[in-house]
C-alpha cells in the first residue's frame, strides 16, 4: 500500500480561501481512500505558490527524504507551486521517486509537454553543474597539495571513514547561509528538506574542506 503525504494550499488568509482549503483536504482524503492509500501526514499552507521557502514544503521534502511516504495527494500542480518554484518542486521529487496523484487529473499527474521539457532541461544541466563542481575541487585540491596541503592530516577517523562514499551537495548553498548567521545544524536541517541525507558533522567538515582550500589558493 502506497503511503501518503495530502498537500493542501492556498494563497491567502480570506475565508473564502479557508473553505477551499478545506475542502481540498477533503476531497484528497475521498481519493485516498478509494485508491486505498494511507495517509501518513496532511499539510495545509496559506502563502503564494511563487515562495519556495514555506515550511510545509520543507517538511514535506523531510517526509519523502527519511522514506516516510512515497506519494503525493494535491488538487492541481498549480497547489503545489507556479512558475519556476513549481518546477524546482517537481525536479526533486522527481529525484526523490515520489509518485504525485492530483485531482485535476483523476490519477497520476500528468505533465504539460513544455513542464516535461523543462526538467529534463534542468536534469541535465544540473548534472554538467555536478561535474563542474567535481573538477573545480579536485583542481583545488591538487593545487593545495603542490603547496604542502596533507588532507590526512586534516580529517578525523579516516580509517573509520574507508569505503564511504562522499555525499554531494551544494557548497554554494551553505556558504549563503553561513553568511546569513545560521548554524551548521540549520542548514543541515535545510538541505535535507531539499533532498541531501546529510548530517551537521558533514556540513561542517565539507565547510572546513572548502575554506582550507581557498586558504591555499590565496594565501597571505
Amino acid at each position: 500500500m502506497r503511503t501518503a503525504i495530502i498537500y493542501c494550499r492556498v494563497s491567502t488568509e480570506k475565508e473564502t480561501q479557508e473553505s477551499s482549503i478545506q475542502r481540498q483536504q477533503e476531497e484528497l482524503e475521498e481519493f485516498a481512500v478509494n485508491h486505498h492509500i494511507s495517509i501518513y501526514r496532511t499539510i495545509k499552507e496559506k502563502q503564494s505558490g511563487y515562495d519556495i521557502e514555506r515550511e510545509g514544503v520543507f517538511a514535506m521534502l523531510s517526509v519523502f527524504q527519511n522514506g516516510q511516504a512515497d506519494t503525493l495527494l494535491i488538487q492541481d500542480e498549480t497547489r503545489l507551486g507556479r512558475g519556476n518554484t513549481k518546477i524546482a518542486l517537481l525536479h526533486q521529487l522527481t529525484k526523490l521517486n515520489v509518485t504525485i496523484y492530483s485531482l485535476s487529473h483523476h490519477g497520476e499527474l500528468q505533465l504539460s509537454e513544455g513542464d516535461s521539457m523543462v526538467l529534463q532541461i534542468v536534469s541535465i544541466v544540473e548534472e554538467y553543474q555536478r561535474k563542474l563542481h567535481n573538477a573545480k575541487i579536485k583542481r583545488g585540491m591538487n593545487k593545495a597539495i603542490q603547496n604542502g596541503y596533507n588532507p590526512a592530516q586534516n580529517l578525523s577517523n579516516l580509517t573509520q571513514a574507508q569505503g564511504r562514499e562522499r555525499i554531494e551537495f551544494p557548497i554554494d548553498e551553505v556558504l549563503r547561509l553561513r553568511e546569513k548567521k545560521l548554524t551548521f545544524r540549520e542548514i543541515a536541517s535545510i538541505l535535507r528538506g531539499m533532498g541531501y541525507d546529510v548530517s551537521k558533522a558533514t556540513v561542517h567538515r565539507r565547510y572546513q574542506e572548502y575554506q582550507t582550500l581557498e586558504n591555499s589558493k590565496h594565501p597571505d
